[in-house]
């Protein structure tokens, strides 16, 4: 019988990259067709993003490439500098993790969207113009008129991913490469991110390879999944076959990385953190002759305890108010209300007073890399803190105290004389909670701690902040988009929506048995399978 099956629009056969004298993807084959979604699934470092840039010769130029390379009937391994130009853009277009770091800061979004279209079509002036305009309104933004002189710092991370989308597909591309293109959105920003994805995907025809290391997002919108480990394939298949069925150990493993467990019961009920009719607004900027208008309001008064031991999980879509609430009670931004923890009122302290408390609740932050002195080894990062709040240690009991509590988040001795840039997302996050713990606290704030880390990256640092809190009596303010990682860690959890309060209660009830319209749409969005 004749083979129907349409020829592939990329393939790569027996594919490799190395660098110098590493081998970083080795003899990779793959195909995409037309109308469909390879998912090029594995952790940080196993070859994805990198064989999509080799493929399409965007890597530097010590970058050794082998194998076979197709676009539909192009052989790519014979094309020339300006070729390739005219591809990319043009027959291929591609969607970047990070979208503030893609788009020009100093370009509004029409000249961003325009400067392609003239590169690949010709298009400018007010036929640029009109067709950025059809653009912004095929990739569903809000008041697209508005938009074209906007810049990228003006934009919400969505609406910032949204413009990359416009300009992806800007000259209907044959192929679209997403790279991690929802890591760092909300789950209801993630599913509008790729429901539009996958109808721009039916409209124009196009291919999609699609880079992720969520596997619940692999679920919903591919239809074949790649499982790729330290650069080379351990799995290939339909979707369903592969997670119903999973052939390899690694393919399993990461199937089974979704964060599970529940925290330790909490034994005490009198609160160490209390906060009463507590708000936080800031000023809008006043008009020449204008009227100044009402302040923004960006958290309504409420009100919340957190008992000693116990995780409160604060859960929201960005611009909710979660961050700006947790600096109001750790006093870092001006705020209104009463703020006790224990006996002492944060609220009337200032000065050195203040700070004398500090020791008592730190903060771990969401981006480890950028919350870590690149300039700084990482004993002098973790004892920085130690070294103000406790002057009278000797340097060798300094030293022993960062050497234990290096060993108490699961890092070896030796890191200590490191850089942050020789470590992992993972291990800089273990790092950054060394910091915090290594002053003894009372209460840890943690903001989006995992929401850059692989699942089971995810999962080791779950358990290792739960292991922490049973052993040390900690407390946590727990603040997260990602409601698997909250019902494995939080007790008790409130759902933030444009600063105010919309629900709260026990985590397992609230995210089982919402009541309000958009916790339900949050669950909904998360896609969280039963509870273990």
């Amino acid at each position: 019988m004749r083979d129907r099956t349409p020829p592939a629009l990329l393939r790569l056969e027996n594919f490799s990259v190395a660098f110098d004298r590493s081998t970083v993807v080795e003899r990779l084959s793959l195909e995409v067709h037309r109308g469909e979604t390879l998912a090029l699934v594995g952790e940080s470092g196993s070859g994805k993003s990198v064989s999509a840039l080799g493929a399409m010769n965007l890597l530097p130029d010590n970058a050794r490439i082998e194998g076979q390379r197709w676009l539909g009937d192009t052989d790519l391994n014979r094309l020339r500098r300006r070729d390739w130009q005219a591809l990319r853009g043009g027959r291929v277009g591609f969607i970047f993790q990070e979208p503030m770091t893609s788009l020009n800061p100093l370009h509004t979004v029409a000249k961003q969207i325009g400067e392609t279209l003239r590169l690949h079509q010709g298009l400018s002036g007010r036929g640029a113009r009109e067709r950025t305009r059809e653009l912004l309104a095929q990739v569903k933004l809000p008041r697209p008129d508005e938009l074209l002189g906007a810049w990228p710092h003006q934009l919400s991370g969505g609406q910032r991913q949204r413009v990359m989308i416009a300009m992806a597909i800007a000259n209907e591309p044959e192929l679209l490469i997403a790279d991690e293109p929802t890591t760092a959105l909300d789950v209801t920003v993630q599913q509008e991110i790729l429901a539009l994805l996958d109808e721009l995907r039916q409209r124009y025809g196009m291919g999609m390879l699609f880079i992720t290391h969520d596997l619940n997002l692999v679920r919903r919108h591919a239809d074949r999944v790649c499982v790729l480990y330290g650069g080379r394939e351990q799995e290939a298949g339909g979707v369903a076959e592969v997670f119903r069925s999973p052939r390899s150990a690694y393919t399993r493993t990461l199937i089974e990385a979704e964060p599970a467990g529940q925290p330790a019961p909490v034994a005490s009920s009198q609160p160490l953190l209390q906060a009463n009719d507590v708000s936080v607004s800031f000023p809008r900027p006043k008009r020449l002759f204008a009227k100044r208008p009402p302040a923004f309001e960006a958290v309504k008064p409420l009100t919340l305890t957190l008992a000693p031991g116990e995780t409160l999980g604060i859960v929201g879509e960005s611009g909710s108010g979660k961050t700006t609430l947790a600096l109001a009670l750790m006093r870092l931004t001006e705020s209104r209300g009463e703020i006790r923890f224990g006996d002492v009122r944060l609220d009337r302290l200032s000065g050195g007073e203040l700070r004398r408390q500090r020791h008592r609740f730190q903060v771990v932050f969401q981006d480890p890399f950028g919350s870590l002195s690149p300039r700084l080894p990482v004993s002098e990062i973790i004892s920085e803190g130690l070294r103000y709040h406790s002057p009278s240690l000797s340097d060798a009991e300094v030293s022993w105290r960062v050497q234990a509590t290096l060993k108490e988040v699961g890092l070896p001795a030796d890191c200590a004389s490191r850089y942050p840039h020789e470590f992992s997302g993972g291990q800089r996050q273990r790092i950054a909670v060394a910091r915090a713990i290594i002053l003894e606290p009372e209460l840890v704030v943690l903001d989006e701690p995992t929401s850059a880390l692989d699942r089971t990256v995810q999962k080791q640092l779950v358990e290792l902040l739960r292991d922490l809190q049973s052993r040390r009596g900690l407390s946590y303010l727990f603040i997260s988009h990602d409601l698997a990682v909250v019902r494995a860690m939080a007790h008790r959890v409130m759902v933030l929506k444009d600063g105010e309060v919309v629900e709260s209660g026990d985590c397992r009830t609230v995210l089982e048995r919402p009541t309000n319209d958009y916790t339900r749409a949050l669950v909904s969005a998360a896609g969280l399978s039963p509870a273990a």
